[in-house]
């Protein structure tokens, strides 16, 4: 049995797995058609109805998993999908970053967003199934992810990150640069182009590879932290992607934001280490569930209240 097992059963379900992946492929698809259709930048106000509605539809979900499964299974689904929408705000910084980088366009933004969110759903799927099968196999790799977490979390803490880091440089975009023959301007909303007779990449692809391999970094951080609230393989899985598929009209939301938010990343650090140091002591000592979820969003409501009251005031105009 798993250190986090606390007596719930684990969700056997092959029609509950067909029908949730089932729906999010739909619910990808129309959202691509969306974005493919899409000729200008996305409106705060379109951004915000589509933000309600990923939200929305999470709680939906997890309301239907706790009327046919379980005050348990509900809690653990509410938990995790929490923690990892905390999370996933980090996602946000480095998009920010990746389009000031490379110069994106605000009517390409939407588009690369969709596709980087798309890799990230693929992405964390299979590395939920290894990360399970460890879990259930390797009682001890419960305690190996929660001191790389920690660490994680000492690192996020002490890191000075400012939005003038260029994801252009990053190695992986420079072996595909030395590789792949790149055009030099964002000329439409394509990742190819066909030019002397020869398959040309545009910056776009460069930054849809950066945002990728971005988020492979913050999957092996963040995907190891749900396993302190779950190890069912369902719940970790729908609650991550639950909480990733709406990363790309939130963006649009909260971007602005962002740069304000001085003690967002502190907060997550502070997330971060109490996932992990439960994690490593949940051999002899168990946190209820309840008490994680309280102690998650107390710190994340925290952080973000500092930010506000720190924001600076707008100028007045004329100064």
């Amino acid at each position: 049995m798993s250190p986090f097992d606390r007596g719930a059963a684990n969700i056997q379900s092959p029609a509950l797995w067909l029908g949730f992946t089932g729906a999010v492929l739909v619910l990808v698809a129309v959202d691509l058609r969306i974005a493919a259709r899409r000729d200008g930048p996305q409106s705060l106000r379109n951004a915000t109805a589509w933000s309600v509605f990923w939200i929305a539809l999470s709680l939906l979900f997890g309301g239907y998993l706790w009327r046919h499964y379980g005050r348990e299974q509900g809690l653990e689904f509410f938990a995790g999908y929490l923690l990892e929408k905390a999370l996933s705000v980090d996602n946000l910084f480095v998009f920010l970053l990746i389009f000031r980088s490379f110069a994106v366009p605000a009517e390409h933004q939407h588009r690369l967003l969709f596709w980087g969110v798309f890799g990230a759903v693929v992405l964390r799927g299979a590395l939920i199934g290894v990360g399970v099968e460890l879990v259930h196999h390797f009682h001890v790799v419960v305690m190996i992810f929660g001191v790389v977490i920690v660490v994680t979390a000492l690192r996020l803490a002490f890191r000075k990150e400012e939005l003038q880091e260029a994801p252009a440089t990053g190695f992986i975009v420079r072996f595909v640069r030395r590789h792949v023959p790149v055009t030099s301007l964002i000329e439409g909303p394509g990742f190819f182009t066909r030019l002397d007779g020869r398959t040309w990449a545009t910056p776009l692809f460069l930054a849809l590879i950066a945002a990728e391999s971005a988020d492979l970094v913050f999957a092996l951080d963040s995907i190891p932290a749900v396993f302190a609230v779950t190890d069912d393989s369902f719940l970790v899985f729908s609650s991550n992607i639950c909480a990733v598929l709406g990363l790309r009209a939130l963006f649009f939301v909260v971007s602005g934001a962002l740069v304000r938010a001085r003690y967002l990343k502190p907060g997550l650090s502070a997330i971060l280490l109490f996932v992990g140091v439960k994690m490593v002591i949940a051999r002899w000592a168990q946190i209820p569930l309840v008490a994680s979820i309280g102690v998650i969003s107390l710190i994340l409501a925290v952080a973000l209240f500092a930010s506000w009251l720190k924001a600076p005031s707008p100028r007045p105009s004329g100064s």
